[in-house]
């Protein structure tokens, strides 16, 4: 048996204006069997765990290069 999908959460790698957001929202509006398009307003909590996860990443990139990284 296989699962069926009732949608799909997309998450854009910058935020964008909102003023700015109208062509994202109606190209994604025009894909077969979107019913529904809602934004989801960036906020302060948004930002702080985004910043978070990128310096996690980033150390965690840095300890892996400086234990196995040939600094040639």
């Amino acid at each position: 048996m296989t699962d069926r999908h009732a949608g799909y959460l997309v998450v854009l790698k910058d935020s964008i204006r909102e003023d700015d957001d109208q062509a994202t929202l109606q190209a994604i509006q025009q894909i077969k069997g979107v019913i529904s398009v809602q934004p989801i307003v960036s906020d302060p909590k948004m930002e702080i765990a985004q910043t978070q996860a990128t310096y996690v990443v980033a150390e965690a990139v840095i300890k892996f290069i400086a234990k196995y990284g040939k600094g040639d």
